[in-house]
């Protein structure tokens, strides 16, 4: 996913249908080279895909968790594995989930310390170990409606970086929770080994809340953001609850259907709203008034991805098939094209950016999920 122009764009048409070059002709060997690098890697799940998530363990290199989107009560999510050597992704197991899950996040854990656990949200909140064995299996079932024969579903969630025994959940019931979770050594196979409990409930915003996020400032730990069916983008700090800060209106009161932090800037944080096709930047220090507004797409946008690594990139995505990367360092200069662009075959439905990798990107269209080298 290179280029040599500021809006310069690979396609899939550059590429044979498994991500490799096609075949050249014959060589003498002194004018062999090395085998070219897989630029783009594709998977193709039998059910479409919708949350996508990449694992952060350095041993598990080029793993991800995928989960289905059916129209029904009975889902999947699997987790994939790409054989670097085959150029080939294997299935390592696959669970059964009730609804689609809205989110899967492995746990922000890249030293290896926590037992290997991926989380998918839904109806609940759901914990699951993998085993070196190849098992997976339900480690905690977190519910905080125990007082009523329904549920609220939960929208989102994030798993805190610098402290990964805190989860935050949003939900359509105005609220955001903060949970705890304990991990333990493993004393039988019927004993779970990770518990949670409520931290703390909030009412967040007055509609439905559909995405929460941690925020790097301050430690780390206690601030997070939320966004919502009520077009506002909410500030909140667990040392004191009391009160929130809204940074962010929309002002149509359009519904905002994500956020994201800036991985390496706390400062700025990203969101766009129901059916836009524009991205918004936000500085905390300047609420109210974006910074920049990043609308090249021509079809709505459906996700969006900071670097990991750089606090000048962040990549955006949706229905007219295009993945766009965007410097943004020239803000509070209008920014008004992306530095690279990718055509996938399909409305692309999540963007994933690598933690650990971050010259990768995974994506997902229809069925298939793609990995692209940048």
């Amino acid at each position: 996913m290179a280029s040599t122009a500021p809006t310069g764009s690979c396609t899939p048409s550059t590429t044979a249908s498994n991500g490799t070059a096609p075949a050249a002709a014959p060589t003498t060997p002194q004018q062999q080279q090395p085998p070219k690098r897989k630029e783009i890697y594709k998977y193709e799940a039998p059910w479409n895909v919708y949350a996508m998530n990449w694992s952060v363990r350095p041993d598990k290199k080029f793993r991800l968790a995928v989960g289905s989107f059916i129209e029904e009560y009975s889902n999947k999510v699997q987790v994939i594995q790409l054989d670097e050597e085959s150029g080939e992704f294997a299935k390592l197991c696959e669970i059964d989930h009730p609804y689609p899950s809205t989110k899967v996040m492995w746990i922000p854990d890249q030293k290896g310390t926590y037992p290997d656990l991926v989380a998918t949200s839904g109806d609940f909140l759901r914990i699951w170990q993998l085993y070196p064995d190849g098992n997976i299996r339900m480690e905690c079932f977190l519910n905080n409606n125990k007082n009523s024969d329904f549920c609220a579903p939960l929208t989102s969630f994030d798993w805190n970086e610098v402290e990964p025994n805190l989860l935050g959940t949003s939900s359509i019931d105005t609220t955001c929770t903060i949970w705890g979770i304990e991990t333990g050594q493993i004393i039988g196979q019927v004993t779970p080994s990770v518990v949670g409990s409520v931290k703390t409930q909030l009412i967040a915003h007055d509609k439905e809340v559909y995405d929460i996020a941690f925020s790097r400032a301050g430690g780390g730990k206690d601030m997070f953001a939320s966004v919502g069916a009520d077009g506002s983008v909410r500030m909140f700090d667990l040392r004191h609850l009391e009160h929130s800060t809204i940074i962010y209106e929309d002002n149509q009161h359009q519904p905002l259907l994500r956020l994201a932090w800036n991985k390496q800037d706390p400062n700025y944080l990203a969101t766009f709203a129901l059916d836009s096709t524009e991205v918004i930047i936000l500085d905390v220090r300047m609420p109210c008034t974006p910074v920049a507004r990043l609308n090249n797409h021509r079809a709505c946008v459906n996700g969006m991805a900071w670097a990991p690594h750089s606090a000048c990139h962040i990549c955006t995505a949706g229905d007219d098939h295009q993945a766009l990367i965007w410097d943004i360092q020239q803000m509070p200069r209008a920014i008004e094209d992306p530095i690279l662009a990718y055509s996938s075959e399909g409305a692309i439905n999540q963007i994933q950016w690598a933690s650990t990798q971050p010259d990768w990107i995974a994506i997902c269209f229809g069925k298939a999920v793609e990995i692209l080298r940048l």
